[in-house]
């Protein structure tokens, strides 16, 4: 495990060791890891770190609404197969023809199959797996069970290696029982104040430490407002920084936060909330304060 935590810190991947030690066990078990967690918490950049990590090839299935087993396994590649019949009008409907034209060589590896083919331990990331329905789940679930696949043209094709499987999940709609119990489940959260501190620090190590202390407390405060709808992410935390270290500037004010607020709130609504109920004298006052 000490391995894996230095990984995280050449990576500036900070967390704490509940996190680190779950991590640890689904990578010594090669099982799934189920991360879910609120947008912007670092789900998808764990998937990353762990490529870099060990040296290997990160492959992204984007999941959304109406995605199939085509879009994530294979498809055939039809344009291709259609010149080769064109190539080959003397051979047409031969026995020949027809297995030539459902080989490997037309077949278009979609990220699924491509890490379970792949020659060496691959990290898989299954982004957003709640955006799919329950039927694509289910076929998920089959392939995460014996990490392989059946083409009809071409039989089983099982795993080569076992994958780093991550699977992220933003909550929109509850997993079923079956994937949750093949995977090791890590709830992410926004992190404490002296952790994003540590956050900020690690990415911009030009930072101020008091730029850094009071950026951090003014985004845990904004984040405890429930009427904001979309919390400020750790990405746009560490945006706000670099706009303020752009500006030169080593602590807030309240009219630099009015100014800046735009990076760290991307809606009207959420910008109309805040100065509703929270405003930058308020938010100036718990950002440099000795404590949250």
């Amino acid at each position: 495990m000490a391995d894996l935590r230095k990984a995280f810190l050449q990576a500036g991947y900070i967390t704490n060791e509940e996190v680190l030690l779950t991590v640890f066990l689904a990578l010594q078990l090669e099982k799934p890891l189920l991360v879910e967690g609120e947008p912007g918490v670092g789900k998808t950049e764990l998937a990353k770190v762990l490529a870099t990590a060990f040296q290997t090839e990160l492959i992204r299935l984007q999941c959304y609404e109406g995605l199939d087993e085509n879009k994530a396994l294979y498809e055939w590649n039809y344009q291709r197969q259609l010149l080769k019949i064109q190539m080959s009008k003397d051979l047409s409907g031969s026995k020949e023809l027809e297995d030539d034209l459902f080989s490997p060589a037309y077949l278009l590896q979609r990220p699924l199959l491509k890490a379970i083919q792949s020659q060496q331990k691959v990290v898989l990331l299954i982004d957003e797996v709640d955006k799919t329905d329950e039927e694509f789940e289910a076929f998920l679930f089959e392939v995460l069970s014996d990490f392989q696949v059946s083409i009809p043209e071409l039989g089983t094709i099982k795993s080569l290696q076992i994958p780093i499987v991550i699977l992220t999940s933003n909550n929109e709609r509850e997993l079923s029982d079956g994937l949750k119990r093949r995977c090791v489940y890590l709830y992410l959260d926004y992190p404490p104040v002296e952790q994003e501190v540590k956050m900020i620090q690690a990415r911009l190590p030009d930072v101020g430490e008091k730029l850094a202390h009071e950026v951090a407390r003014a985004i845990s405060l904004i984040r405890q407002e429930q009427e904001i709808r979309k919390k400020p992410s750790i990405a746009e935390t560490l945006d706000w920084v670099r706009a303020l270290m752009a500006l030169g500037k080593d602590r807030l004010d309240a009219s630099l936060i009015d100014q800046t607020l735009n990076f760290i709130l991307k809606t009207k609504t959420d910008q109309d909330v805040f100065q509703r109920k929270v405003g930058a004298s308020r938010l100036l006052a718990a950002a440099r304060a000795e404590k949250p």
